[in-house]
């Protein structure tokens, strides 16, 4: 991500600066923004701060310890970097205030600087910069602001060919999901013994022969188990799916490397026949069904009006549709969350969050999330289903031409497993 590409950002929203502060790995944001060539870690020890000003051609500063400075010099930091930053090292702490001040005073302006902060830790994920960081720099004559849109326009945009790499991981997976169900359905069709461990170690086999990376997982549910937003598969005695149970499956995996993207996505289905299932599962899981849809519309709606929408409006597009279904107290979790380069699965930009946080981050363009509303009954018993949970999970891209596209399958029915 050369330096460029956000000072534009910051001027039409009338940031002067962005300060990325790092003390011993505590911001993750630098090793972002600043990788390391070979892709190794760096082990810092003293204080790091990286100061992007936001006027056109204004190369950045890194400001170091002697100690560490090795680490940010070639052939530790790439080539390119050299060209748009410049590093100045420090050893008191009188010349490390001194540096700050003279930084935050050549970028003029306004005198609005970004960190990683958000007011009120509304976003946790974001707000990481210790307050005692955050008052040295407002007393330096600086406002502080959030950056949590130019960590969205910074690191956890898709490049074109992470988005290629996508496509190719979110087939094999979904077909890696029909053949779990398959599995399921021809086991109870020859009468033999299957378990959610069995579904488990053979997607995580079929993951390995497609070539993709997974760091845990998947969730193979049934009945109350399905109940847990977080269940984890027993690795011995876990449960036997028979005929008549309810099924929950959510399975993520990648092209190899943290350039690219998950494909995470969550599918339900029913041991036997339509006819079979209780009606009140079938509500459930419309509902569910239509929470995502409300969502993905509003998501498509706003782009078009110009006006793309923040987090915590989709969040609540798809709540307050399964609240008006009479499920509000069976909702455990908020409705999705980003997707984006970097080391897991849940990555760094916008979340569908109005209940665990309120994230104000903008839908924009060249970002992803998922869409999963899920209601959890885990002691709701009918019929043959003795407790159960739905969650509908697919992947959503912000095209910059053509706005929010699905990139995953879009499940409208249980799959039948009979």
């Amino acid at each position: 991500m050369p330096f460029s590409d956000v000072q534009q950002f910051m001027r039409d929203r009338r940031i002067d600066a962005w300060l990325v502060h790092d003390f011993r790995a505590s911001n993750s944001v630098l090793s972002r923004l600043l990788p390391h060539p070979e892709g190794k870690r760096r082990f810092t020890t003293r204080r790091v701060t990286l100061f992007i000003p936001a006027a056109g051609g204004g190369r950045a500063t890194l400001l170091v310890n002697p100690l560490d400075a090795g680490q940010f010099a070639p052939p530790h930091l790439d080539a390119k970097w050299g060209r748009e930053l410049e590093v100045k090292q420090f050893i008191a702490w009188r010349d490390y205030h001194d540096a700050l001040a003279g930084l935050i005073q050549s970028a003029g302006g306004t005198g609005r600087v970004a960190m990683e902060y958000a007011p009120g830790c509304t976003l946790p994920v974001v707000s990481v910069v210790d307050a005692g960081t955050v008052e040295l720099v407002r007393s330096l004559g600086a406002e502080v602001v959030s950056s949590a849109d130019l960590i969205q326009v910074s690191i956890a945009r898709w490049s074109a060919a992470a988005v290629a790499d996508h496509k190719i991981a979110s087939e094999k997976v979904g077909a890696i999901k029909d053949s779990a169900f398959a599995m399921i359905r021809d086991a109870l069709a020859a009468g033999k013994p299957i378990s959610e461990r069995d579904v488990q170690k053979h997607i995580q086999s079929r993951f390995t022969q497609a070539g993709l990376e997974f760091p845990d997982g998947p969730i193979v549910a049934s009945n109350a188990h399905a109940g847990d937003p977080h269940f984890d598969v027993a690795e011995t005695g876990s449960a036997r799916i028979t005929r008549g149970d309810w099924i929950l499956i959510d399975l993520w995996a990648r092209i190899p490397g943290e350039h690219n993207i998950f494909s995470d996505i969550t599918w339900c289905g029913f041991a036997g026949k339509p006819g079979e299932c209780p009606p009140r599962v079938l509500d459930v899981f419309n509902a569910v069904r239509d929470a995502r849809d409300a969502a993905l519309k509003l998501a498509q709606e706003s782009w078009k009006s110009g006006a793309p929408a923040q987090g915590w409006q989709l969040d609540d597009a798809a709540r307050n549709l399964l609240i008006a279904r009479g499920l509000e107290s069976a909702i455990k979790h908020r409705t999705g969350h980003s997707l984006s380069p970097g080391p897991m699965v849940h990555g760094a930009g916008m979340n569908l969050d109005n209940i665990e946080t309120r994230d104000t981050r903008l839908m924009l363009p060249g970002i992803g999330f998922t869409i999963e509303p899920g209601a959890y009954l885990p002691s709701e018993t009918v019929g043959t289903v003795k407790g159960f949970g739905v969650r509908n999970e697919i992947n959503v891209f912000v095209d910059t031409e053509k706005g929010p596209v699905v990139t995953s399958g879009m499940q409208m029915e249980p799959v039948w497993c009979a």
